[in-house]
């Protein structure tokens, strides 16, 4: 699967495509920076708050005030570290907001990003654990501003809310991760479908030519030879000779087509007895398709249609008749653009695009073979096919072939 084409602004687990574990540590990306400066911004800001509620409260003395902005300066300074060791420091920033209360906002902090980086059975440790000793602190140094039972509340409450929130980030990246997985290993089952499926025709081709025309040739191979070191051989018997080469070709041929309706399935008999299509006949294809009802627009600036290679006038007859087959069964009712230029020296270029259905329609299943085919024999041909959707939800399908120059 593609990645995305901004990474830095993802976290870094998403970004290097890996599930958050236990162990992991990838490189900060953009996206994470930003968010370890925000939370020091607002560990700290917390940090200040209580320090400056516990100074307006004046019973403190000024030595454990000093104590205090140390305490929670190097506690916001901790918050680095989360990433690297997320259980331990959520561990000790817990124990240590017992009697620092300006380590109250990173112990939050650090909770969280528990949460989002380890598995459920830590979290909960530690989250209990917060819980337990929430009591504690308002306890030992209670706010005057604040009755005993209602910050014991409010800070089980907030611990509950933290986790929660880093959890339910936790399972949606996890989700992602696996979606992505999914759709990674999809796409790496349809590559190998797609060889696995030219490597068997191409295998089929191979059998079925070894089998049937293999003696054939051979036949003609000889009695040919026969001729040309024996040119002095009887009339009668060079007549035999070409006799047999005449009977052997006939018979080569008649094989080829067997072998091709073979190829094509027991569906298509008689396909190898009809004439071969060619350039000239493609105006025949689109006025069976307009016929059947499609909606076709050609625009073919050929001068000589007629003076094309017969392989490549084929080749693009046939890209032609699956690429109206597919828009009749993909995009029903579109109006389908079939454009053939080029020349000789310079090359046949067809191009056949349809536009996104914009009515609803009965789906048809199709394995996608057709496209893989065409692609083949665009490169059996000596060129190149490329498909793919448009911007506006449509399908264009574009071959290269040679055509020689006279």
């Amino acid at each position: 699967m593609t990645r995305t084409e901004y990474p830095w602004l993802l976290p870094s687990a998403m970004a290097e495509a890996e599930l958050p574990g236990d162990r992991a540590r990838a490189r900060r990306t953009v996206r994470d920076w930003v968010v370890d400066i925000t939370a020091f911004l607002i560990a700290a800001g917390i940090a200040l708050i209580a320090l400056a509620a516990i100074e307006n409260e004046g019973s403190t003395p000024d030595p454990v005030l000093v104590v205090d902005s140390v305490v929670g300066a190097a506690a916001c300074c901790a918050l680095w570290f989360r990433r690297r060791w997320p259980v331990a420091l959520a561990a000790a920033l817990t124990v240590l907001s017992i009697v620092e209360p300006v380590a109250g906002g990173a112990m939050m902090v650090a909770l969280f990003s528990l949460a989002v980086h380890r598995p459920f059975k830590p979290v909960a440790i530690v989250g209990a654990g917060a819980l337990v000793v929430a009591p504690l602190q308002p306890w030992l140094r209670p706010d005057p501003d604040t009755g005993y039972l209602t910050s014991v509340i409010f800070g089980a409450l907030l611990i509950l809310l933290v986790l929660s929130w880093g959890m339910a980030v936790r399972s949606r990246r996890q989700l992602v991760l696996t979606l992505r997985e999914r759709a990674r290993r999809a796409e790496a089952e349809a590559e190998l479908r797609a060889e696995q499926a030219q490597r068997l025709a191409r295998e089929a081709i191979a059998r079925e030519m070894h089998d049937v025309l293999a003696h054939r040739l051979t036949l003609l191979s000889v009695h040919a030879g026969a001729l040309e070191f024996r040119p002095d051989a009887p009339t009668a018997e060079i007549a035999r000779a070409a006799g047999v080469i005449r009977d052997s070709s006939h018979e080569a041929l008649q094989d080829l087509r067997e072998i091709i309706g073979v190829l094509r399935g027991p569906g298509d008999t008689g396909e190898g007895e009809r004439p071969q299509p060619t350039l000239t006949t493609l105006d025949a294809l689109i006025d069976e398709s307009r016929q059947a009802g499609m909606k076709v627009t050609v625009d073919q600036r050929v001068a000589a249609p007629g003076d094309a290679p017969a392989a490549t006038g084929r080749t693009v007859y046939r890209i032609a008749q699956e690429c109206l087959t597919n828009a009749r069964k993909h995009a029903p009712g579109t109006e389908v653009t079939v454009t053939v230029t080029g020349g000789p020296g310079d090359g046949l270029t067809i191009e056949v695009a349809n536009p996104a259905p914009t009515e609803p329609y009965e789906r048809v299943p199709g394995s996608g073979q057709g496209l893989i085919g065409l692609t083949e024999r665009a490169t059996l041909a000596g060129g190149r096919l490329e498909h793919g959707p448009t911007p506006d939800g449509g399908f264009v399908v574009r071959a290269r072939l040679p055509w020689p120059a006279a």
